[in-house]
């Protein structure tokens, strides 16, 4: 197996994004599959009284939300940092910004909790990972349309 060389090292941006994106992921997938695999409550002490105002009679369907979405969409996200695609940023942007709407949603619908504090601590998760994502975004440029010239006092100069 050869190695590429010419490949830049990742950034400490997405260093940090990727390491979040993991972190997340490895929670989500334990803990929607767990959902999934005792949607009653049997494994986690969860009661089903909570779910009463929601749409779900169960944790099965929001287990199968968490391990696709929270779970394999950072992997994702993760996945394009590695391999330095140009896409990640905004991946990244899409995964914080989906972390922090299920901590809404989920506080809306069951309430908050602090025994555990889950729901503060990926909410915190989703912050950061949404601050690393703005970082990466503006480290990278915005996109720019077609023609468009950037101003004088853009270092960069024009893109060409």
């Amino acid at each position: 197996m050869q190695l590429d060389r010419t490949r830049k090292p990742l950034s400490r941006v997405a260093k940090s994004a990727l390491a979040l994106e993991t972190l997340l992921s490895i929670g989500a997938l334990g803990g929607g599959l767990v959902l999934m695999l005792a949607p009653r409550g049997e494994i986690l002490p969860l009661p089903l009284s909570a779910l009463a105002d929601s749409p779900f009679d169960t944790y099965f369907v929001p287990g199968l939300i968490l391990f696709g979405v929270l779970g394999l969409g950072p992997l994702v996200a993760a996945r394009l940092a590695w391999h330095r695609h140009p896409l990640a940023p905004i991946a990244t942007f899409i995964v914080g910004s989906g972390l922090l709407i299920w901590v809404a949603v989920e506080v809306a619908i069951i309430g908050y909790s602090n025994e555990p504090p889950l729901q503060a601590i990926y909410g915190l998760l989703g912050v950061a990972i949404l601050l690393v994502a703005l970082r990466w975004l503006l480290d990278a440029g915005l996109p720019r349309l077609p023609g468009a010239q950037r101003r004088p006092s853009d270092p960069r100069g024009s893109s060409a």
